[in-house]
């Protein structure tokens, strides 16, 4: 299958969002190929539709939720048929939408729409629920100084899309990697020797990057302060002892932010954020995400049996 070069317009329109053009570029050639390797075509569209047939679709909203991703399907559809498609009616990235509500039209070649269109809807369809997910946190958290934070615990190879889409949800990105920010797990506090050491060892190593470091109780949280820590997780604690771990920082010279991490469900968010902690943070939000059903529905097409033709 050939593959198009994208309009400029939408190449800077993915970059100001913050995505690596080139990088969400190889991910759509990736999996276009994974449909279409080499000079493979669409059997079943090469079959039933005709050359020169054209239509257009409507990408449909089938439940409630907040969209993502609409970019990307724009995307998917200009590489596979160049100039030679038209995107309209598309939502910004973040709107809410109801069922039954449109958030994109597209026309062009019938085949190559039909191409794209897996393509298209995967990458939004997985976008758009961690974009939802991320929502349902965000109202929980509604009238508390709790944020919610995604994590690493990302699908290989898409991370970029889905800490994208967990800010078109209303939440806030956590370190992307492991060099912009240090954070000390359980696992170095014990290579090292404690929180303390922990902490000192990364500070003298890269004085300038920022460090966070899990604590599971108390007295690791008082000698992180002592020392100066800044940013502190608190690991598994219980709702009590996350209250009492706000209080022993509002009264410790270190002002320190304190992000609760473990095992945190919806339907304790307020509870958490009620404690005064400054960052609830949710692997679900990208490692076990259900997908938000979206629809691409064909409006005229001809119907044409071919093989009855002469």
């Amino acid at each position: 299958m050939r593959l198009h070069t994208p309009p400029a317009a939408l190449r800077a329109e993915i970059e100001a969002a913050g995505l690596p053009f080139d990088e969400i570029l190889d991910t759509v050639h990736r999996a276009l190929h994974e449909d279409l390797p080499g000079d493979a075509v669409d059997a079943t569209s090469q079959a039933t539709i005709a050359a020169d047939a054209r239509a257009s679709g409507v990408f449909g909203a089938r439940e409630s939720g907040v969209v993502a991703g609409l970019g990307l399907a724009a995307l998917v559809f200009h590489v596979v048929l160049g100039d030679d498609v038209e995107v309209t009616d598309r939502l910004p990235d973040g709107s809410r939408v109801e069922a039954g509500d449109v958030v994109m039209r597209v026309a062009g070649p019938t085949r190559g729409l039909l191409t794209a269109e897996r393509t298209a809807l995967n990458l939004a369809c997985h976008l758009s629920g961690v974009a939802t997910a991320t929502s349902h946190w965000v109202a929980a958290l509604e009238g508390t100084n709790a944020r919610v934070l995604d994590t690493r615990k990302t699908l290989p190879g898409l991370r970029a899309l889905q800490k994208y889409a967990v800010r078109c949800g209303g939440g806030v990105n956590h370190r992307f990697g492991l060099t912009d920010k240090a954070m000390v797990k359980d696992n170095h506090v014990i290579a090292a020797g404690g929180v303390v050491p922990a902490f000192r060892a990364v500070r003298a190593a890269y004085p300038d990057l920022p460090v966070e470091v899990e604590v599971t109780d108390l007295d690791q949280l008082r000698a992180l302060l002592e020392v100066g820590c800044t940013e502190i997780l608190l690991d598994n604690m219980s709702t009590e002892m996350m209250a009492e771990a706000v209080a022993i920082t509002a009264a410790s010279p270190t002002p320190a932010s304190l992000e609760a991490s473990g095992g945190l469900t919806l339907d304790r968010a307020r509870e958490v954020a009620a404690t005064g902690v400054d960052f609830i943070s949710v692997g679900a939000l990208t490692h076990s995400v259900v997908v938000f059903d979206l629809g691409l529905d064909l409006q005229d097409h001809p119907h044409d049996d071919l093989q009855g033709q002469d």
